[in-house]
């Protein structure tokens, strides 16, 4: 049992409430203390039909659960040795030069946290989302952090790929029978490798990692060209062997701005469900940001108003039966025919949230601005048979709640790197055009 000189004391402000419901739970053996001012921010957001909304109530359910172990105000059991405090106490912000405004939700926290200080001295830690509330903190001699439990470190985070130099006789072995790696590669399924010969660093092959057998072998689609659209580098072309591989349920494309991620996600899913027949529909979505704002300020029905948000959906589709020339095939509809025809869906993730989505190839494009939570939610709607595919580029975020490193795409791709049934790729070389490149790389 942890002394109770050695436990930390965390009060959490709202926003770690809303970005995940559980955090309560996720603080060990040590207490946790949440002003009441929270309780109230979190009772304002409870009838938002949004992911906040949701966590909002997921949030009050827990609460009222811990309830039912005791007090609130005085204290009740976590179950790890740790303790959950409402401070129903009234605290004022005295800051000696400028008088706070005691009205201020922020000002309150922090004045509860200061106050805890006297107390448990240097052992209260205030955690927070919002930047600005932690350089407050931090000025009034508080100790604040960020919520890191779902945090992913990005020069850390997993590329799906690596370079491994060998020498020529086991590039051979690569097409006759398969190579064994080196334990010492610490491989994860699907990871792709570019074997480099020693004597000639010019000579290269490009392999993957099947776990089950445990071997390395060559890329079986190097010739494969969905509806037209040929892989202009290796991580393009590492990309549609996932995306074309139908054991491979669930695959997270990273990327900067014009890599390609989009346009190979549907240019794949439209060879699946057009001409192969693998699954009865393209399911494309992306996040509303602002969710559930902006839509009713814009003119027209709910097509029109989503329109510009699914625009570069559109321009992607646009573009793929564009470079299609095969007029033999029925590849050669446009976007629209081929919405109207069933085989095509573009739906904002709004609605996503209580469906069953069978036998579908759900693309979920800037997945960035998802959290944790709302990939939890996406990837349950899965029914059987059902592909889903994570674009997104985690240095363009517009959600606040989430950063590059805490973002559902990061987390995604880290913590499914060691399934069989995932695969993952991060996309280095913008390919849209050289000054989109330029400004991605400049600016």
């Amino acid at each position: 049992m942890v002394p109770p000189s050695c436990k930390k004391v965390f009060v959490l402000d709202t926003n770690v409430l809303l970005h995940d419901p559980n955090s309560i739970l996720h603080f060990q053996e040590h207490d946790v203390v949440i002003p009441i001012v929270v309780i109230e921010e979190v009772d304002h957001f409870k009838k938002d039909q949004t992911e906040i909304g949701r966590n909002a109530r997921s949030v009050s359910r827990l609460l009222d659960k811990l309830r039912a172990s005791g007090t609130l105000s005085r204290g009740v059991p976590l179950g790890n040795g740790g303790t959950l405090k409402v401070d129903v106490a009234a605290h004022s912000l005295d800051i000696g030069i400028l008088s706070a405004d005691k009205h201020k939700a922020d000002n309150q926290i922090l004045a509860c946290a200061r106050e805890l200080l006297h107390t448990c001295k240097d052992r209260v830690v205030l955690v927070t989302k919002d930047t600005n509330l932690r350089i407050k903190a931090d000025a009034i001699g508080v100790q604040a952090e960020d919520y890191t439990t779902d945090r992913v470190e990005m020069d850390e985070l997993y590329t799906g790929h690596k370079s491994w130099e060998v020498d020529a006789a086991k590039m051979d072995l690569l097409y006759d029978g398969g190579l064994s790696p080196d334990p010492e590669l610490n491989l994860q399924p699907n990871q792709f490798l570019t074997l480099v010969d020693q004597a000639n660093p010019s000579h290269t092959a490009l392999a993957r990692f099947m776990a089950g057998e445990g071997l390395l072998r060559p890329l079986k689609r190097m010739e494969a060209y969905p509806w037209g659209i040929k892989p202009r580098n290796r991580e393009q072309q590492f990309a549609l062997e996932l995306l074309l591989d139908p054991i491979v349920q669930v695959v997270t494309l990273l990327g900067k701005a014009g890599t390609g991620k989009t346009l190979l996600a549907i240019a794949a899913g439209l060879q699946q469900v057009v001409d192969e027949e693998a699954y009865d529909k393209i399911l494309v979505s992306r996040p509303v940001m602002p969710m559930g704002r902006d839509l009713g300020y814009l003119p027209g029905d709910i097509s029109e108003k989503l329109r510009p948000y699914m625009q570069p959906i559109y321009d992607n589709l646009e573009f793929i039966v564009g470079a299609n020339t095969d007029a033999r095939r029925r590849t050669t509809m446009t976007a629209g025919q081929l919405e109207e025809a069933g085989y095509l869906a573009v739906e904002p993730l709004t609605y996503i949230r209580g469906r069953s989505i069978p036998k579908q190839y759900l693309v979920v494009d800037e997945a960035q601005n998802l959290t944790p939570h709302e990939v939890k939610t996406i990837l349950t709607r899965a029914g059987e048979g059902t592909k889903v595919i994570f674009t997104g580029d985690p240095h363009q975020i517009d959600n606040p709640y989430v950063d590059a490193s805490t973002n559902g795409l990061s987390f995604l791709a880290e913590h499914f790197k060691h399934l069989d049934i995932s695969g993952h790729v991060t996309l280095m070389k913008g390919e849209r055009s050289k000054l989109a490149e330029l400004a991605s790389n400049l600016l």
